[in-house]
């Protein structure tokens, strides 16, 4: 049944996740004369206030989106809840300390299911030294969503590494290679928390983030708040593209690169690195040089290998779409 006239957006209602954060910062943003936090808000994690090395952050899962419980294993979708939360402190190379779950279940759900969902958070949460401590479980006659929480600590003498920092002459790494990742790896990544902390204290990234939603969305996120656009190098990007994405390629016929550059929940971390960043060092911690910070520009292009550039559309998974 269509939806009544009066429940629908007006036509000039801005839609999209992005539009609806940027409406949700300004709402919040400090008033003149407040401090501002530590971490600015839309960054992948949050500074809790009042102290200065505490860090959270907070991710939903919902069946049918994030996962397909007609397909997956319960245990395998609860360690993927917790390891977006997890890949989030790895963003801000952050150690996290200790997770909540909330889950609203299926009522169809046996509880033999309900608990391997949860021995999934557990289980993944043990190996990265974050125990599950707590959290909420209701239930509806819907489909799973599934909300973790976790507070991670920054080291005393040590700074989050925030998305923003971005600038121009900057040089852009990956830390692995990208696409494909329906095809199992958005289930079973692990999150890149000692990689970058290793990161953070060799080669003192001024910006960082993973990618959960595409390359070219997250990384237009990380420009945005940096002030600056980028250029992405075909040839170096060769370098970039998973075997996944290879495969699916030859499945549905859309170019390897294309899913490198827009299918999402490859959760590896995107880095600018100074032009003072030696990249010998970036290339043995087995990071991916794919580009360059441009100042003054506010785009994504791509150098193709003839050395002519063209635009790449800003795209990749949002929700609260039109």
């Amino acid at each position: 049944m269509s939806p009544s006239a009066d429940s629908r957006p007006p036509t000039d209602s801005p839609r999209g996740e992005r539009a609806l954060v940027r409406a949700i910062g300004q709402m919040i943003s400090p008033s003149a004369g407040e401090t501002p936090p530590r971490v600015p808000f839309g960054d992948d994690m949050a500074a809790v206030p009042g102290e200065s090395r505490l860090l959270w952050t907070t991710d939903t899962l919902m069946d049918g989106v994030d996962f397909e419980s007609g397909r997956h294993a319960w245990n395998a979708i609860g360690r993927k809840a917790l390891a977006v939360s997890l890949s989030d402190c790895a963003a801000m190379a952050a150690q996290p300390i200790a997770a909540l779950a909330s889950v609203v279940l299926d009522e169809r759900l046996s509880h033999a299911d309900a608990l391997e969902l949860h021995r999934g958070i557990f289980e993944l949460g043990q190996s990265y030294r974050c125990p599950l401590v707590g959290g909420d479980t209701n239930s509806w006659q819907h489909p799973t969503v599934i909300s973790t929480t976790v507070l991670a600590r920054v080291e005393i003498g040590a700074n989050p590494v925030p998305r923003g920092g971005a600038r121009g002459g900057d040089t852009l790494w990956i830390s692995g290679p990208l696409g494909g990742s329906l095809l199992g790896r958005h289930l079973w990544f692990e999150p890149r928390i000692a990689l970058a902390r290793t990161i953070r204290d060799t080669l003192a990234p001024r910006a960082m983030m993973d990618i959960s939603d595409g390359l070219v969305l997250d990384l237009s996120r990380m420009l945005e708040n940096s002030g600056c656009g980028a250029r992405l190098d075909r040839t170096a990007l060769s370098n970039a593209i998973h075997a996944d994405a290879q495969t699916m390629a030859l499945e549905d016929a859309r170019p390897a690169l294309d899913h490198a550059l827009y299918d999402g929940e490859d959760f590896e971390l995107l880095i600018a690195l100074t032009p003072l960043s030696n990249p010998d060092t970036a290339r043995a911690l087995g990071l991916i040089q794919i580009g360059e910070i441009v100042a003054g520009a506010a785009d994504i292009t791509l150098r193709e290998a003839d050395g002519r550039e063209r635009a790449l559309e800003i795209r990749g998974w949002e929700h609260f779409r039109a």
